[in-house]
């Protein structure tokens, strides 16, 4: 079996050959490295008690998996009479128990990636098997492990747990030459481009980081001929998206893959029928051969807004990889002038059958999210249907004289820390968590399609999320426009250090990503939506959502949807 191992990610070819049974797994040159690689870890954390039957082998990674093979095909009588090492092993079964099943463990915890190139004529699969191939291959792992533990048992199970030991994720991969043989973006055409992906939750990654910082900067000079120098295609994958109306490709190396997984919970996948040999509107490359920071270009010949990350370390959380891809499609939207927001916007159809549209406004830790399911579990059955239409970043437009707003993301990327308890149990089935045990853990969760983000919403409410003042009014609504732009332009709010920052910061119209790189353009912008929300009568207003101060984080969202739903009922 083809593969490739790392740290903490296995990457298995199922297109050349794979393991159809137990056998095959023990002979796979896989196993034997992640074996040997789980034996360094036991040595590194010196685990005394399994440590002490590994030394009694001579060469145990070579030795165990022997033991291991014999333990498929005879009994444990006859293997204690083949060498007096395995029949010392034997003597401690407890032990050799205890050792298996924390070697399964540390498999399971590696993150397990199945590729399948389409119209592979190789010794391996058909494409039309993708499914059912991946399911096989989980059987036989588990097939594996229980043969090789109740054989020490000495007798069968009495409980079988069919947990997720195979591979997390599988894909499988083609490739969308989009552009011409002479074109610059050449090079880019050997990377393999995801065709179908098949997610087993709960899907579970840890990142290096588990926040991200700072802003993008943009550049003037083509960056394209520098990144394609030493670009090694064979060891990246394209995800093609829809970020809002925009087509996106993204090229991600292989070692952040869990990345690019995770994507397909955030934004919309764009099979590659649909958009094979088109040009994208917005192109990021994550993982680059580059020194410094991450930057954006917009090239105007080909009218592609480009992004670049290096591959390092520090990018490694997935608000880079989400960040940027807004600021692409921020900045394009400014151009085409329309209005990109920071903050979250609800459908919401109250029980008499009427329906109102609010959008929250606010940076990173605002309390945008926190306070609408607040307002989900506090209206109950008053309010029939409440969909979201945009999580973190969404558009206004202008049409016919109205304001309506457009989603970008079809999910939600949720900061854990401030959902209500059991919030993460009850989306498990379809979220993918990142550093569930860590400060800032995070799900990604689809919450709408995206035929319902781009419908287009006539704005009813818009409000701004203060998260640091403990006022004893919930909400206050503006009565001048020349107020409210002064609020939502100054973008203050307390950072809950979700970001780099902390205290209470500013950030211009509280999004860093597009209005500040284009804030004159954002400005002019500024001026003409919100001179047409007063003409129209829509409220503008500022809630506060308290989700800054200690021991306000449960109650602020509450109180602050609470009176949301008062002028709803209204």
């Amino acid at each position: 079996m083809d593969y490739i191992t790392s740290e903490k990610q296995v990457i298995l070819n199922f297109s050349e050959k794979y393991c159809k049974n137990e056998i095959e797994v023990l002979n796979s040159q896989c196993f034997k490295d992640v074996w040997g690689k789980y034996l360094d870890h036991i040595y590194k954390i010196e685990k005394q008690d399994v440590l002490s039957i590994i030394e009694i082998l001579p060469c145990p990674k070579k030795d165990f998996v022997i033991l291991f093979k014999l333990l498929l095909e005879f009994e444990l009588n006859e293997i204690r009479k083949l060498s007096r090492h395995f029949k010392q092993v034997l003597e401690h079964t407890d032990i050799l128990y205890e050792l298996i099943e924390d070697f399964y463990d540390y498999w399971r915890r590696l993150e397990r990636y199945g590729l399948i190139y389409s119209k592979s004529k190789i010794s391996g699969v058909e494409t039309a098997s993708f499914t059912s191939i991946m399911n096989q291959f989980t059987n036989v792992i588990l097939s594996t492990y229980r043969t090789v533990c109740q054989k020490v048992l000495g007798e069968a199970f009495s409980i079988y747990r069919s947990l997720p030991a195979g591979i997390n994720a599988g894909v499988l991969i083609s490739k969308n030459n989009w552009m011409a043989k002479d074109s610059k973006y050449a090079f880019l055409s050997k990377a393999a481009v995801l065709e179908q992906v098949l997610i087993r939750p709960p899907f579970i990654s840890y990142s290096s980081k588990n926040k991200r910082t700072g802003t993008y900067q943009e550049v003037f000079d083509d960056p394209i001929d520098k990144i394609a120098e030493g670009f090694k295609a064979e060891e990246y994958y394209c995800y093609s998206a829809k970020v809002g109306s925009a087509l996106a490709y993204v090229y991600f190396h292989r070692d952040f893959l869990a990345l690019g997984i995770t994507l397909c919970n955030l934004f919309e996948f764009v099979p590659l029928y649909k958009c094979i040999g088109q040009k994208p509107d917005l192109l990021y490359i994550f993982g680059a051969n580059i020194e410094g920071d991450s930057y954006f270009y917009h090239d105007k010949e080909s009218d592609i807004y480009v992004g670049i990350a290096p591959h390092n370390s520090s990018v490694d959380y997935f608000g880079y990889m989400k960040k940027m891809l807004l600021t692409l499609y921020n900045v394009k939207m400014i151009d085409n002038g329309n209005l990109p927001l920071h903050g979250a916007c609800v459908n919401i159809t109250m029980r008499n059958g009427s329906t109102k549209n609010i959008v929250i406004i606010g940076d990173s830790g605002a309390g945008k999210s926190e306070s609408l399911e607040a307002l989900s579990a506090i209206a109950g059955d008053q309010i029939s249907s409440l969909l979201t239409v945009f999580d973190d970043m969404g558009t206004f437009k202008l049409i016919d004289g109205d304001v309506y707003a457009y989603g970008t993301e079809i999910g939600a990327f949720v900061r854990l820390d401030d959902m209500a308890s059991g919030y993460a149990y009850r989306e498990m089935d379809r979220a993918i968590f990142m550093n569930p045990d860590k400060v800032n853990s995070r799900l990604v969760i689809p919450v709408a399609t995206y035929a319902q983000i781009m419908k287009g919403y006539k704005i009813d409410m818009v409000l701004y999320a203060n998260n640091y003042e403990n006022r004893e009014e919930a909400l206050r609504v503006f009565e001048h426009k020349k107020d409210a732009l002064n609020t939502f332009i100054k973008g203050a709010r307390y950072a809950k250090g979700t970001t780099q920052e902390i205290g209470l910061v500013e950030s211009f119209f509280a999004n860093p990503f597009g209005p500040v790189q284009r804030e004159e353009q954002t400005r002019q912008l500024l001026e003409t939506y919100f001179s047409r929300l007063f003409e129209n009568n829509i409220v503008v207003g500022e809630l506060y959502t308290k989700l800054g101060i200690l021991g306000k984080q449960q109650e602020g969202p509450k109180e602050a949807a609470r009176k949301l739903f008062e002028i709803l009922e209204k």
